[in-house]
């Protein structure tokens, strides 16, 4: 009947010795970085313009394409610039500099609306971009169609959310390619505040909007793959005037 002892003696100690080496190998969780945009300091601004604003009494920064841009773009023909817009020859973002991301989460506030001379196709694009790389045209996104959001139309409804991954998968072409599949409904309202979510693993994504507990869109198969990086950017089209604010980024957690 003695070795009964001995044997729960044992158990124990090799749970002793091999608690550290369990501790270890628990992942290391990142503190958030929150970026307030007050301000455009630490933004890189490409083709567009960053001015502290405040809408609905809400300090954040307004942000829309720069006079440079506007000329350029005016210089065109009709043709000319649906064929630069298209290709993402004109990509208009504010790109946080210090930023570096592959896996994590990304949090902010955003609105859009169409500027007062936009087209008739003017949705008020607005969203974030991550995953940038250096030639600032390489990047995913998720972004909202504000206009769409409350449309009379059910199929201008179901492309309120958008998933693209430039310059490869523009909207267009995961469209007509996969209808459906890259774009949701989700209720909207143009110029008014609305808080998203992005969450990042590997080659998936979600975007949620509005704080709901459910995805509006998921991707299962993010062009820039598995092990994607980059920077993170402020996203907008050329026909809009769009507003952001308190920013946060979460980094994945590490040592899993």
């Amino acid at each position: 009947m003695r070795p009964a002892p001995r044997r729960i003696t044992v158990a124990a100690l090799a749970a002793v010795m091999l608690a550290p080496l369990a501790a270890g190998a628990q992942p290391t969780h990142a503190q958030p970085t929150r970026v307030p945009l007050e301000s455009a300091t630490g933004l890189r601004l490409h083709n567009v313009s960053a001015t502290p604003a405040t809408l609905q009494g809400r300090t954040g920064l307004r942000v829309e394409l720069s006079e440079e841009a506007m000329r350029r773009l005016k210089a065109m023909t009709p043709e000319e610039q649906q064929k630069a817009v298209q290709q993402g020859l004109v990509e208009q973002l504010a790109v946080i500099e210090a930023s570096d991301f592959g896996d994590g989460v990304i949090e902010a506030e955003i609105a859009g609306a169409p500027r007062a001379d936009a087209g008739e196709g003017a949705r008020g694009f607005v969203g974030i971009a991550f995953r940038l790389q250096d030639d600032l045209k390489t990047y995913d996104a998720f972004y909202l169609r504000p206009t769409n959001g409350r449309a009379d139309d059910q199929l201008r409804r179901n492309h309120a959310a958008q998933y693209i991954s430039h310059p490869a998968w523009p909207w267009f072409r995961l469209r007509e390619e996969t209808p459906g599949k890259y774009e949701a409904y989700v209720d909207l309202e143009t110029g008014v505040w609305t808080p998203i979510r992005i969450e990042v693993r590997g080659d998936h994504a979600r975007l949620f909007v509005h704080g709901q507990a459910q995805p509006t869109l998921i991707v299962n198969d993010v062009k820039s793959g598995a092990t994607g990086r980059g920077k993170i950017a402020l996203w907008i089209d050329s026909g809009t005037i769009a507003h952001f604010r308190n920013l946060t980024v979460t980094p994945a957690p590490s040592g899993r």
